[in-house]
């Protein structure tokens, strides 16, 4: 697999530290209101790296934190007259129902920065040791930037570029304006730690280097995030990192592009911002995972009202082609046929595409076009007239929905056939009429199932049937 390497600008082959194991820290959401549209992006895309990665047979460590102390928390918990540990608990709370709406899989650790104030303050004292630090008088401990000659190696800024545009701003003690705090001295009214520095609280950067290096080591395989943290956050957590343990931080760096709304930057002050939620209470999660991975993760993608209807009609299609191939292996004879040994190879050709453009830094839209590739090969060579074995719809059907999984899609309807016995008695009940060419009866009874959103399908093999709303 070959991964555009943010770090080098080009695309490498992924080699992990330990064959067959793959380190993953990803970045996760500060946790004071309910997450964006622009938050799902990397929620997806990096769950399709995560679910890739297994589906090749690697054994995968994903860590995603919480930001669970901040100003903008502290400002929530202030208007709401509560404290910081409330709302960050509700909004993780919140979190994780629209991430289990995005299928999103929950990490393998979801460490809070709160439960991790002791590992940052270790990376904050070595830093001071060697020299990379400094605590000013008012107790906050800045990073000394100059002192890293690597710094802008991410964002390929030079230096002198980033001098001209940094300030110190009002209340700050920097011994230069492109210094960041590793540590934060208390305020009235704030929660704060111990520190050898006085009460306190850690700056946004120092939490991801200590928990990425508590629950993943010193040296990761892959961080991951959205291109807006590429700088200053991501190019500060390596200097911090590298500078105090003296190994690279992360051989891979992967960072998705930017979404708009309505071919616009998304802004509250523009009236364009939308919240997972918002948009799940019209059209359910799934259609915003589609968008997600609609596109090839680095490219901006547009969200609009159209646009993610589109979204929910390209569904619709993958959903069908399941159900159609659940009807005809619930209704197929059992024993392969002759030929359907080549057909098994023709299908099994679509995984080595699907394959082919995953393992070129994950390429989902390329993917899912094979998807529809393969649903238009089985809509029209699996059908009722074809008469297929129950055993190569049952393959078929499996690895349809394996290359699904991959992209974590065609996980928010159940099978429209499944089982329900007040429609099934129904349905046999004008069957009987029909046969007792009773039609006034037979015709009242499709009626009543047409009220209640079924649609019914005479075939050869039986009569099927869907909802419809």
């Amino acid at each position: 697999m070959k991964i555009y390497n943010t770090l080098t600008r080009k695309k490498e082959e992924f080699v992990p530290i330990v064959p067959g194991q793959a380190l993953i820290y990803s970045c996760g959401p500060t946790v004071y209101n309910y997450i964006h549209i622009g938050n799902a992006r990397p929620m997806c895309v990096f769950d399709v790296l995560r679910r890739y990665l297994e589906f090749r047979g690697m054994k995968v460590r994903f860590v995603q934190n919480f930001t669970d102390i901040d100003d903008k928390i502290i400002r929530r918990a202030n208007e709401e007259h509560s404290d910081y540990l409330a709302v960050s608990n509700r909004y993780i709370n919140e979190y994780n129902k629209d991430a289990e709406g995005l299928n999103v899989r929950p990490a393998t650790v979801h460490p809070r920065a709160t439960e991790n104030i002791d590992e940052m303050l270790d990376i904050i004292s070595t830093l001071v040791k060697k020299g990379y630090a400094y605590g000013a008088s008012n107790g906050d401990v800045y990073f000394r930037t100059l002192k890293d000659r690597e710094y802008g190696k991410l964002s390929h800024q030079p230096i002198d570029d980033l001098k001209s545009g940094a300030r110190i701003a009002v209340g700050e003690q920097k011994e230069h304006p492109l210094d960041f705090a590793l540590w934060k001295a208390s305020k009235p009214g704030e929660p704060s730690w111990d520190s050898p520095w006085g009460k306190g609280r850690p700056g946004w950067h120092i939490e991801c280097s200590a928990m990425a290096r508590r629950y993943l080591g010193k040296t990761i395989d892959i961080h991951c995030g959205g291109q807006d943290l590429i700088f200053p956050h991501h190019e500060n957590e390596i200097a911090q990192s590298e500078c105090c343990n003296g190994v690279p931080f992360a051989h891979y760096w992967m960072h998705n592009g930017y979404i708009n709304v309505d071919n616009r930057k998304m802004s509250k002050s523009l009236g364009n911002f939308f919240t997972v939620r918002d948009v799940a209470e019209k059209y359910g999660y799934e259609p915003i995972r589609y968008l997600m991975v609609s596109s090839h993760y680095r490219t901006p993608i547009n969200y609009s009202v159209g646009i993610i209807e589109q979204c929910r009609a390209s569904l619709d299609r993958l959903y069908n082609c399941r159900d159609n191939l659940q009807f005809l292996m619930e209704r197929a004879p059992s024993g392969e046929k002759e030929g359907e040994a080549e057909i098994r190879a023709r299908m099994e050709e679509y995984k080595n595409k699907f394959i082919g453009f995953m393992d070129d830094d994950l390429n989902t839209a390329d993917a899912l076009s094979v998807l529809f590739d393969f649903a238009k090969d089985i809509n029209t060579n699996l059908n009722t007239a074809s008469a297929p074995s129950k055993e190569l719809c049952s393959f078929v059907l499996g690895l349809f929905m394996q290359l699904a999984d991959v992209l974590g899609l065609l996980y928010a309807k159940k099978d429209s056939h499944s089982p329900d016995a007040e429609i099934e008695k129904l349905i046999e009940e004008r069957t009987k009429a029909r046969h007792e060419k009773n039609w006034a009866e037979a015709d009242r009874i499709r009626d009543e199932l047409k009220a209640r959103h079924v649609v019914l399908e005479d075939t050869p093999q039986g009569v099927k049937w869907k909802i419809v709303k």
